[in-house]
């Protein structure tokens, strides 16, 4: 199972973080080790001083692919949830600055969380799914898949260009903007159209 990841996939996240806008989707990865275990808080790694939440809509593959086209990259999955893609950022911007790979800041172990999945075919278009993470209770982040710069099919077959797509893999969409620090004590919780998905405690 391997964790695919979109970066800079909604344009207001892309200027909160002053970066350029891509010309083709932004792609890293993260481990099986990632995964933060069900009922386990998130710990804050003692290497990073300033770790972000990036709720993000997220996809599981339900069957074997490559180089699939967009027109049937829906035939891929049948489960959506939410997750949040932790990162460093403390330690990313120093690895960007120096052109060095992200690995480190976003694939460390318990980076990943993964929400309960939903069916698909509960919603009536992907394309405008909104998702929201509450931080104790406030909005912290709030999203909709109709804001994406690239849909869920065309990442799916994107990605499917470089890496063979197998069972139970997860792709992470991309975050909205309000990333924020995280602290000990703050409960994070993330909702897909106004379903909880998931609920972790922050230590």
């Amino acid at each position: 199972m391997k964790i695919i990841c979109i970066g800079r996939n909604y344009t207001n996240h892309i200027e909160e973080l002053k970066n350029e806008r891509p010309t083709e989707p932004v792609v890293f990865m993260k481990p099986d080790s990632a995964v933060l275990l069900k009922q386990h808080p998130f710990v804050i790694p003692e290497f990073s001083e300033d770790v972000h939440h990036e709720v993000e809509i997220i996809v599981k593959i339900n069957k074997v692919g490559k180089y699939i086209e967009t027109k049937f990259a829906h035939k891929y999955y049948d489960e959506i949830s939410v997750g949040i893609d932790f990162t460093a950022r403390d330690l990313q911007v120093k690895l960007k600055a120096k052109g060095l790979p992200w690995e480190k800041a976003k694939a460390f172990d318990g980076s990943a969380i993964i929400g309960e999945f939903l069916p698909k075919s509960q919603f009536s278009s992907l394309e405008n799914i909104t998702f929201e993470l509450k931080k104790n209770n406030e909005t912290a982040q709030i999203g909709n898949s109709s804001l994406m710069l690239w849909k869920i099919d065309e990442l799916i077959s994107y990605v499917s260009q470089f890496f063979t797509l197998k069972i139970g893999d997860i792709i992470f969409t991309g975050t909205p903007e309000g990333v924020a620090a995280v602290k000990p004590d703050d409960v994070l919780e993330g909702f897909l159209e106004g379903q909880q998905l998931f609920r972790i405690q922050v230590k």
